[in-house]
């Protein structure tokens, strides 16, 4: 048998039975951190054309999806249950729409013990299920994908 040289790989969140853990991040630096995730909400280039023209019945979707984003950014360590509740400083939710889709982005900043990609993944995706939610009454063909962290960095 081959003998592994590389250091194996443990879950930080498990401790040594198994059992689900909370890491303790009590001993690292402050620091300022950043995030940005992304999803997409794929649908018919008519959607995108109501969307853009207002023509929604549930209104200015791009607003409330803003909202929502920012909001779910704030409460991601309600959501998440191993999740450090983090204090963020900035969040903010953007969007492309292209032919077939809106791009959505999200970016979250705190300074703290631990990094901020959970929150910037929760605002992006919650974001994306409040458009998929508004629209959804115009267009059965939607579906949301590529939810990913696009940026990590210490500032």
């Amino acid at each position: 048998m081959k003998k592994s040289t590389q250091k194996e790989k443990t879950f930080s969140h498990l401790d040594e039975r198994g059992n689900a853990k909370m890491v303790n991040v009590g001993e690292k630096p402050i620091q300022r951190r950043r995030a940005v995730a992304a999803a997409r909400l794929v649908c018919q280039p008519a959607t995108i054309r109501a969307l853009k023209n207002r023509a929604l019945p549930k209104g200015d979707v791009l607003t409330v999806a803003n909202v929502a984003g920012i909001q779910a950014a704030k409460r991601t360590g309600d959501l998440i249950p191993l999740c450090h509740p983090l204090a963020l400083c900035h969040v903010e939710v953007s969007f492309k729409l292209k032919r077939d889709a809106i791009e959505i982005f999200c970016t979250a900043e705190t300074n703290a013990q631990t990094g901020v990609e959970m929150e910037a993944l929760t605002g992006a995706s919650v974001a994306a299920l409040t458009l998929y939610d508004m629209c959804k009454a115009v267009d059965k063909t939607m579906r949301i994908e590529g939810v990913r962290v696009v940026e990590k960095i210490k500032l």
